[in-house]
């Protein structure tokens, strides 16, 4: 589908496009599967917006932000295996934003956790961890960087803060440093992924929210 999205970007045609099994948790599938680099890859097009959606909720709101477009194409990005609703107050994304604050910090902030996708719940269970050893954190949900990447420095500023900055994908880094800055830890995949099912696979990685908390842990010390 590359050359179909690549010229549909150089037209700058509302082009919608749906695509799925975005994780290593298809790991009954082989790591011929696993998407490592494929975000990347996508995000590094010029003219695409990659979307990808935390919960079902996000899904609806990506869609929105997908049909409202005209000036080029969207990528859909979902998950293959199911997802918790991400327990949340109300907070529509904005057209124009496509990024906000999920779960603030309970207290003065320390370390802001930002996810995309299926990692969002991760760093949702990670950041009550961190709550229990008296560490307030928050937790960011980035499903478009295109469309952060559109907002003022004051905005971004605002939702990232300035504090240790955390993020979490099932992928790669490359890309995360215009993210996360210099300040900032990354909780992802090194490498392919394995062949095996997703429950006892993902048991054995990095990607789990007691990763995540001892990471901020150790970055905080």
């Amino acid at each position: 589908m590359r050359p179909a999205i690549r010229i549909g970007a150089l037209m700058r045609q509302r082009v919608i496009h749906v695509l799925t099994h975005d994780s290593i948790g298809l790991g009954e599938d082989g790591p011929t599967h696993q998407p490592i680099e494929h975000l990347a890859s996508l995000r590094a097009m010029p003219g695409v917006h990659v979307l990808r959606p935390a919960d079902a909720m996000e899904t609806a709101e990506c869609w929105e932000l997908a049909i409202r477009r005209a000036d080029g194409p969207s990528l859909l990005v979902l998950t293959r295996q199911a997802l918790p609703h991400c327990a949340r107050m109300w907070a529509r994304i904005d057209a124009r934003v496509a990024v906000y604050v999920l779960a603030e910090a309970e207290g003065p902030r320390q370390a802001t956790l930002i996810g995309t996708g299926s990692e969002v719940s991760l760093a949702m269970t990670a950041r009550e961890m961190l709550a229990a050893d008296g560490i307030p954190v928050a937790v960011v949900s980035l499903p478009c960087w295109e469309l952060f990447a559109q907002q003022d420095d004051e905005y971004r500023s605002a939702v990232l803060g300035g504090v240790l900055r955390v993020g979490v994908e099932a992928a790669g880094d490359f890309g995360w440093d215009r993210i996360l800055g210099p300040r900032a830890s990354f909780i992802g995949m090194q490498g392919y992924g394995a062949s095996a099912p997703a429950e006892n696979y993902t048991s054995i990685l990095a990607l789990r929210p007691e990763a995540v908390a001892a990471a901020v842990r150790k970055r905080l010390a």
